[in-house]
């Protein structure tokens, strides 16, 4: 069966970089399923979550903004956050999540709204694949 190279790349740390089925990520257009032989592409990838499937089981990532890069034999995310899901603490989410919903009601400047919405987005993305990775 033919696979992808999946890369996955934070400003901290290579975060996945293994050969896979398939991979879904969250497009600025909407969701993307990508298979090998996949036309050449690169676009912007937004806050949510990455499905990868690899002998047969799918698991999940959270990742923030980003681009993607995409070929026929490999697929490369550059983001400023990605966690697998078994390395979520729901806990912490949801308090950054309580956070910035709480900094969102005071007056800011448009750079730190930019910032908490940010924040935000990230929180939201690791608490939906956190909750949708326990079903």
């Amino acid at each position: 069966m033919a696979t992808l190279k999946l890369e996955i790349v934070t400003p901290e740390a290579k975060i996945y970089s293994e050969d896979v089925e398939m991979v879904t990520l969250p497009g600025v257009e909407g969701e993307m399923g990508i298979y090998p032989m996949h036309v050449p592409l690169m676009t912007q990838v937004v806050a949510g979550e990455v499905a990868v499937r690899k002998n047969g089981q799918d698991s999940l990532l959270a990742v923030g903004d980003g681009f993607v890069q995409i070929t026929g034999d490999r697929v490369a995310i550059l983001t400023d956050m990605a966690v697998k899901a078994d390395d979520i603490d729901e806990g912490k989410a949801e308090e950054a999540r309580k956070r910035a919903e709480a900094r969102l009601q005071e007056k800011l400047s448009d750079e730190e709204t930019a910032s908490v919405q940010a924040a935000l987005a990230h929180s939201l993305a690791q608490l939906n694949v956190k909750r949708r990775n326990r079903r």
